[in-house]
């Protein structure tokens, strides 16, 4: 069977199981933004006890396997009495998979930037809040939105695990029509198209637009 032969029989399937992937990723890339930031600049506060659990969080998600992480969410979970819907645990696995790498990201771009912005912000009497929300955090936006770009990429690729819980992603539908036909070359190559324009003409656009955005803000246009 040719890809087009092949396209023509299964590709409403393939664009179901895309449009799945899609909604996986942007609900991962919320919860693992929020993770990111809340454990960024919590690994940076004064309390020892908000600075433990951000590194306790970005240890154990960093130092672990997504995939033991995504059965662990799924499967063990609800044996401590917490039940999870298959769709859900898979972007909240994700999400906090690539939250943990991004609060790193946080933690050093908020670092990076100049010490004479946080002094500026102190010789004008400005809360610790607002020179925050105002001085700090736009440039260390910047700073981070180039590197995130590249993790959003690796965010996409592990939505793949997903299908290993039967959610009905690009990837579960591939297995399922690999299965069925044994047509190999076909799915796999289809899917690897499909994840490679995903990444290539969505994700990677969108970054550098968010990356240009911020500069003129900022103006460094």
């Amino acid at each position: 069977m040719s890809f087009l032969e092949f396209l023509q029989t299964y590709g409403q399937v393939l664009f179901q199981g895309t449009l799945v992937t899609c909604v996986q990723f942007m609900l991962a890339t919320l919860v693992a933004v929020a993770a990111a930031a809340v454990a960024g600049i919590g690994k940076l506060s004064s309390n020892w006890l908000i600075r433990s659990g951000s590194v306790l969080y970005i240890e154990i998600f960093r130092g672990t396997s997504l995939l033991v992480q995504l059965y662990w969410i799924f499967y063990v979970l609800p044996l401590f009495g917490i039940t999870l819907p298959k769709f859900t645990a898979g972007y909240i696995s994700v999400g906090l998979n690539i939250g943990a790498y991004g609060a790193e990201i946080v933690r050093g771009a908020i670092e990076a930037v100049p010490r004479g912005q946080w002094e500026a912000g102190t010789a004008l009497s400005m809360p610790h809040g607002v020179r925050m929300r105002r001085i700090i955090l736009p440039q260390a936006l910047a700073i981070m939105l180039p590197p995130w770009g590249n993790l959003l990429i690796e965010l996409l690729k592990g939505t793949a695990l997903v299908s290993l819980i039967s959610v009905a992603d690009l990837m579960f539908q591939t297995r399922q029509i690999n299965a069925s036909t044994y047509l190999s070359v076909q799915a796999f190559g289809t899917a690897l198209i499909i994840y490679y324009i995903l990444a290539r003409f969505l994700i990677t656009p969108t970054m550098r637009w968010a990356e240009r955005s911020m500069a003129r803000r900022l103006g460094r246009a």
